[in-house]
């Protein structure tokens, strides 16, 4: 091999060289930060500056990308943790918490790692809550619980660069037998409850149905007082008009007698009279009967002695025009028309209603009705249904 072509050998061998040393380091000089990332940058060791989202250039070799931080909001459960209670019980409790990173170079160089830190002040602070409070003040006091253990991990890591969003018990498990004895706990004041519950609903019915009777006997009374009243009113106002009748129609002494005898064997038909006496002086009885009831029709008395004087007319009523009480039934006349007018109505709607539904009509069924030509009388045309 000649010596010019080592040395064009080692020249393109140096230039290739160098070709990947300015790729290289055009390559470690241009950072591109993704959205929500922070980039820290030391500068020979030392903290220089913070890369945010975007394009950055920085010097090959002298600076350094020492971590990336993650701004958004992290979520952390921890497994559980055993918590005394301050009635020595040992209850099972997970935490989750809610944190985000403020200020990227305060978490990475104020503390190694910052979860494991959160987690250990998160178990000491619950112990410490929890300790002061007994078994059911920690299963009912899980808002009280967040809002301390929240002061106390954000306090604590302010200076770190994080911000605690929120702290929250994710289960609270109590011992096994803590567990049977609440239930039982539980179940007995369910039926306590239910108990009270079917009291009360046995209670409001008795009371409810007291009540409902109290209001139908009232009403019962009052349709009976009402009923009884309205019955003395129509007997009242029958007697008065059958009175007023009779003294209109002026009957004589021999009507009233032939009533009489018409009366007697219904008397003397009732199961009740065993023994009935026949007056002996019937005529006399009928005569006295009949002046007694008729008045002065112009007969004397039983004793011959002479009647008094008519004080009223033959035929008139000894009843005012005001003296029959009010009556509030229908007048005979206006039901029976009213009567009459529903008939012809309801007639009215079974003609249309039988007219209106059926089949159409039809010649040929009626063709068998009519009469034959040379008979009485040739057929007519049928006449279509008038709706």
């Amino acid at each position: 091999m000649n010596e010019p072509d080592v040395g064009a050998i080692v020249g393109w061998v140096f230039l290739a060289v160098l070709a990947i040393f300015v790729v290289v380091t055009l390559a470690r000089a241009v950072r591109i930060v993704p959205q929500t990332v922070a980039l820290l940058v030391e500068r020979l060791g030392r903290y220089n500056r913070t890369m945010d989202a975007g394009l950055h250039l920085i010097i090959p070799f002298v600076d350094r990308v020492r971590a990336g931080v993650d701004l958004r909001e992290q979520v952390v459960s921890f497994p559980p943790q055993p918590v005394i209670t301050s009635d020595n019980l040992v209850v099972s409790i997970d935490t989750v918490i809610y944190f985000q990173v403020t200020e990227p170079k305060s978490a990475v160089y104020e503390i190694a790692n910052y979860i494991t830190g959160i987690e250990q002040l998160t178990v000491t602070t619950l112990r410490n809550v929890i300790g002061s409070m007994d078994l059911e003040q920690t299963l009912t006091s899980r808002d009280q619980i967040n809002g301390q253990l929240r002061g106390v991990l954000d306090e604590a890591t302010g200076k770190w660069g994080i911000r605690v969003n929120r702290v929250e018990l994710k289960s609270i498990d109590p011992p096994q037998s803590v567990q049977g004895a609440m239930e039982q706990q539980m179940r007995a004041e369910r039926d306590r409850r239910a108990a009270i519950l079917t009291a009360e609903g046995v209670k409001q019915s008795q009371i409810l149905t007291a009540e409902g009777e109290k209001q139908a006997a009232i009403l019962r009374a009052e349709g009976a007082a009402q009923a009884a009243i309205l019955t003395a009113e129509g007997e009242s106002r029958a007697i008065l008009q059958v009175f007023d009748a009779v003294h209109r129609g002026d009957a004589d002494p021999k009507l009233l007698a032939y009533q009489y005898l018409q009366a007697l064997p219904k008397l003397a038909a009732t199961p009740a009279n065993k023994v009935w006496i026949v007056p002996s002086e019937l005529t006399g009885a009928l005569g006295q009967f009949t002046q007694g009831f008729a008045g002065a029709f112009g007969g004397g008395s039983g004793d011959g002695a002479a009647a008094p004087a008519p004080t009223r007319p033959p035929g008139s009523s000894p009843l005012g025009p005001g003296d029959l009480p009010p009556v509030a039934l229908t007048d005979p006349k206006e039901a029976l028309a009213e009567a009459r007018r529903e008939s012809e109505a309801a007639a009215a709607d079974a003609t249309s209603a039988g007219t209106f539904s059926g089949r159409p009509f039809d010649p040929v069924a009626e063709a068998g009705q009519r009469p034959r030509p040379g008979h009485a009388s040739p057929p007519t045309e049928p006449e279509p249904p008038t709706p």
